[in-house]
């Protein structure tokens, strides 16, 4: 049952509050920064196989444990760099991370190299989406040994399909509705950074704005995250968190250090 005494803030004023529904006092952060992790040896290891044309990865790491390549280390410590360089109040209040080595790590050099002291809030609906038993192949070798599957998925879309024993990205957007609830309600008016995977970054553009199966796979295929980019949120005088960038990697070429990012992808048709 509604309780109507909490519709009204205040019972004497005079005010009409017909349409706002107390949007005013909707709980959010002040701001929201969500950070892909830097270049990692699996990302060379997919570029090589793709070159290559083989239809497996060589990897030794199960994907949880995969490092950071060089590359990658040199990125984190770029954002370090930029994150030292910030007024006071523009630095973050808490830091949430993936468990995952690669997002994980990434916070770490960048805090450090900041001189920045946060305990790293490690919550797992941050992981990066499990591929199930697709884990590790490329679109040659899904294909190759699961040729059926590999058409049914080109038929639903990479954006309601699930591979056997992994997950859609619908199953990430739940796992982000799901931290994100706890953000609001956790760290309302903080400054909050974020440090995940492409797919559960592009799961919060879902979500926060709003957007439909066809706008979110066409932005990930003509504009594909570069690794360590920025992408934020601030919130409005309602509550509402809307874009104000994405995907920005100025603090890399400030830093003289290379950005990178899969290549675009052709764009999917839902």
């Amino acid at each position: 049952m509604v309780d109507r005494s909490r519709l009204v803030e205040n019972p004497d004023s005079q005010a009409s509050s017909a349409g706002s529904l107390a949007a005013d006092r909707r709980l959010a952060p002040s701001e929201l920064v969500l950070v892909r992790h830097a270049k990692s040896v699996g990302n060379l290891a997919d570029e090589r196989a793709r070159k290559e044309g083989r239809g497996r990865l060589e990897l030794e790491t199960r994907d949880a444990d995969t490092p950071l390549a060089e590359l990658g280390e040199e990125q984190a410590a770029a954002l370090g760099r930029y994150l030292r360089g910030l007024d006071g109040s523009e630095l973050p209040d808490v830091v949430l991370s993936s468990p995952y080595e690669r997002a994980r790590h990434t916070a770490e050099i960048a805090l450090e190299t900041a001189g920045l002291e946060y305990r790293l809030v490690i919550d797992e609906r941050l992981r990066e989406r499990d591929l199930g038993v697709w884990d590790g192949l490329t679109r040659k070798g899904i294909e190759e040994k699961f040729p059926e599957e590999a058409a049914r998925r080109t038929r639903v879309g990479k954006f309601y399909y699930r591979a056997a024993g992994g997950e859609s990205w619908c199953d990430v957007a739940l796992r982000v509705r799901s931290v994100l609830s706890d953000i609001r309600t956790e760290y309302d008016s903080a400054k909050v950074w974020v440090f995940s995977h492409q797919a559960v970054i592009m799961s919060f553009r879902l979500v926060l704005e709003s957007l439909d199966e066809a706008t979110l796979l066409g932005i990930d295929a003509e504009n594909p995250l570069p690794n360590v980019s920025l992408t934020s949120y601030r919130r409005r005088a309602d509550g509402a968190l809307h874009l104000a960038e994405y995907a920005r990697t100025t603090h890399l070429s400030a830093a003289d250090v290379p950005a990178t990012a899969e290549p675009p992808a052709a764009k999917e048709q839902p």
